[in-house]
């Protein structure tokens, strides 16, 4: 083998990771904020995607999560706003929080969406 060869095999061992495949989301954090009683406002950040359930189903988790550290069982999805800036995802959502199963299209079962979150490597804090 050639000296230039061996150089150009070795270089390319030590190339530096590019970014990940548009597709693998990347989870920049989330915040949570108690509006009213039961009303919660979840905030998102997702990088990474192109799809919108993505920001879904991410504010679902934290949502879902958040119901429980409340010491409540269920929520229900009232409206998501997505916007996209540079790249990343923002997501700003409203969900009530409830004991009992609420009325609506959209509730969640908090503990069944927090264990199908870890199961889907989607963060819920």
């Amino acid at each position: 083998m050639s000296a230039g060869l061996i150089a150009t095999m070795a270089l390319a061992g030590c190339e530096a990771p590019g970014p990940a495949p548009l597709g693998v989301p990347d989870y920049l954090g989330s915040e949570t904020r108690l509006l009213d009683g039961e009303l919660v406002n979840v905030e998102v950040r997702v990088g990474n995607t192109d799809d919108r359930e993505v920001v879904r189903a991410y504010a679902d988790c934290v949502a879902a999560q958040y119901a429980l550290i409340r010491g409540y069982g269920f929520a229900r999805h009232v409206r998501t706003q997505m916007d996209a800036k540079g790249g990343v995802w923002t997501g700003d959502a409203v969900y009530t929080i409830s004991p009992g199963l609420p009325a609506g299209v959209r509730t969640i079962d908090a503990e069944v969406v927090v264990s199908n979150c870890a199961l889907s490597g989607i963060p819920t804090v």
